[in-house]
């Protein structure tokens, strides 16, 4: 009983560290939102699921960006990659004064991934491409017999995308269970709701038709997280799709969930704001123009 009491509280002292590692890449990922500004919404609703996969699900643990045995992560949805950004300084793999250089034509830290930073293995930005770029990687482990493992991870919104589906009838195919594509799951394209634009659901469904095993799990809890991924079987011969469901602006009540705040450029005050509304004080008042595509 004693033991099993210790081993509760160090998961929980493990969890409470996760969290308060994703509410500062929350911090670095409002402050690259002034300036040119960024894609605020769908970064902050996967910036849990980065820390998860940096923190406890890509091998070797400690060493999942440099080792030459390391496990693939590619981030299809390109334009989360402030939160890719936030999660790279605190591992110490970027220096966090980079990040005032965002979208400056100095450096390399913009809109989407550049190869010229660590962590990214692959560039993206046009979407529906890296699921792709994945299975070439995870066909090409299996035929060198390697046990690394590739994860790319896609928006909802990408789904919609033909060369998704083409891929995973490939995938499934060549039995890649070394690949899993991780959904973030945040209801929303732009600035519609994926629902209203085109249904995705039933995923899950549709995605086992393919031939994948899929798991839901609640893309902003590390404890389902951790459940989900140490569930996924590598040996049975399927790929694997983990559906994070999230919510698009987590952590910021003021642009939780609202499609007019996918893409922001915050004053310097409002950027004050909302970091103290992120640390659970007043509510920031925002007044910059919101942008609408549709």
């Amino acid at each position: 009983m004693e033991n099993s009491m210790l081993n509760q509280q160090s998961s929980d002292d493990s969890f409470r560290a996760l969290q308060a590692t994703a509410m500062r890449v929350r911090e670095h990922i409002i402050r690259m939102s002034s300036g040119g500004g960024c894609f605020i919404g769908a970064s902050l609703s996967c910036a849990d699921i980065m820390v998860q996969m940096y923190s406890r699900v890509l091998r070797p643990l400690g060493n999942a960006v440099r080792s030459s045995e390391r496990d693939y992560l590619l981030l299809s949805k390109g334009h989360d990659v402030p939160a890719l950004y936030g999660t790279m300084v605190e591992l110490g793999e970027l220096p966090v004064t980079r990040l005032s250089n965002h979208l400056a034509p100095t450096d390399h830290v913009y809109w989407h991934p550049n190869r010229a930073l660590p962590g990214v293995e692959f560039h993206s930005g046009s979407l529906g491409h890296l699921l792709s770029v994945g299975i070439g990687i995870a066909l090409d482990f299996k035929l060198r017999k390697s046990d690394q493992r590739v994860f790319v991870v896609l928006g909802d919104g990408e789904l919609n995308e033909g060369t998704i589906w083409e891929g995973l009838l490939v995938a499934s195919a060549h039995k890649l269970d070394n690949l899993v594509a991780i959904v973030d799951r945040n209801q929303f394209q732009a600035n519609v709701a994926t629902e209203d634009l085109i249904p995705l659901e039933p995923l899950a469904a549709k995605f086992s038709t393919f031939g994948c095993d899929v798991f839901d799990t609640d893309g902003h809890s590390f404890s389902e997280m951790s459940e989900t991924f140490d569930a996924v079987d590598y040996t049975n011969g399927r790929p694997t799709i983990v559906v994070a469901h999230t919510m698009r602006g987590k952590g910021l009540p003021s642009i939780e969930q609202r499609a007019d705040r996918w893409f922001v450029r915050f004053s310097d005050s409002e950027v004050a704001m909302l970091l103290e509304e992120l640390r659970g004080n007043a509510t920031a008042e925002l007044s910059t123009e919101t942008l609408m595509v549709r």
